[in-house]
């Protein structure tokens, strides 16, 4: 059984997709629309940058999600693999969620970029800037993490944001918590604290604000039929049904992103094969996970090749 996963955000580089949309009138076509989805010609900062506006929350995730999509269309256009035909399911981390909603067909193209940029801007506005942080922390399991936030929050927000892999944990709060943290590591048995340069704490009690956004625009914009089904971040399961899984997204703004639970999921239920569309980031997480199953990253027109020379 073979999984695709689409990377969520920190993925994101300048000249993303550029190759592609050389190679590919069907990767120019997502480009485009997403372009004109979103009034703003983010095909042209994904290309050339500057740096700091493509790394913005809002510009970076609708960014993140069009190269996976691009990868993609490639992959079903040039190559004749289709999505539905060479796998089995989906999942994508935090908003890669998302890409994995728009590639089983559940969101057009033009919706997901919209609601990624809503959703990356609900999250940059949710927390004034300096007020919260992220962390991660290398050397730590679920278990030490946990410990870890608990004893460093004294009174403030200290929470699991992502539960990427067994030696990586990320934590998100307010800033005099997270930064209590990073300097605790070692007495938790944790190799290291390594404050994230993000503009805000993701996935934590403090995004309740961009959640409430959240639930009006997919209100307005909900979830259709999946061709496939999706395991989800929030529960690490499987869904089926466009209304829990409407309900999951919001809950996702503020819940921890369960990935090493997710791709352990995947891998009991009988995946053996993850292939990562778009990016070269959840391939070691799932090789830490589940070693023995296979992974490809699919991020050039030469990995798009060989991929579709093994599997047609």
């Amino acid at each position: 059984m073979r999984a695709f996963v689409f990377p969520g955000q920190g993925s994101q580089k300048v000249g993303m997709g550029t190759e592609l949309a050389a190679a590919s009138a069907a990767a120019r076509a997502v480009f485009e629309e997403v372009d004109e989805a979103l009034s703003l010609k983010l095909s042209a900062i994904m290309a050339e940058g500057p740096a700091d506006e493509l790394t913005l929350t809002e510009n970076a995730q609708p960014a993140i999600m069009a190269n996976a999509i691009a990868t993609l269309r490639v992959l079903e256009n040039e190559f004749g693999v289709s999505l539905t035909e060479a796998g089995d399911c989906v999942a994508g981390h935090s908003l890669g969620e998302y890409t994995a909603l728009c590639a089983v067909g559940a969101f057009s193209l033009a919706d997901t970029a919209r609601l990624l940029k809503l959703r990356g801007s609900a999250m940059q506005t949710a927390v004034p800037v300096g007020e919260g942080a992220m962390a991660a922390l290398l050397g730590a399991d679920i278990e030490k993490a946990s410990a870890l936030a608990a004893a460093a929050a004294d009174g403030q927000v200290c929470e699991i944001a992502n539960d990427n892999d067994p030696g990586q944990v990320v934590i998100s709060g307010q800033r005099g918590a997270v930064e209590r943290a990073a300097s605790m590591v070692k007495d938790h048995g944790i190799k290291r604290g390594v404050l994230l340069p993000v503009s805000a704490p993701f996935h934590c009690s403090m995004m309740q604000p961009a959640a409430d956004r959240m639930a009006e625009a997919l209100a307005e914009t909900p979830p259709g039929a999946l061709t496939l089904p999706l395991y989800a971040n929030v529960t690490a399961s499987k869904v089926t049904d466009p209304a829990e899984e409407q309900k999951l997204l919001i809950e996702q703004v503020t819940g921890r992103v369960r990935w090493r639970e997710s791709v352990a999921q995947m891998h009991s239920d009988g995946v053996n094969e993850f292939a990562e569309l778009g990016g070269k980031v959840l391939a070691p997480m799932i090789r830490k996970i589940a070693g023995e199953a296979e992974t490809v990253s699919l991020v050039t027109m030469e990995d798009l090749e060989g991929f579709a020379k093994e599997h047609t």
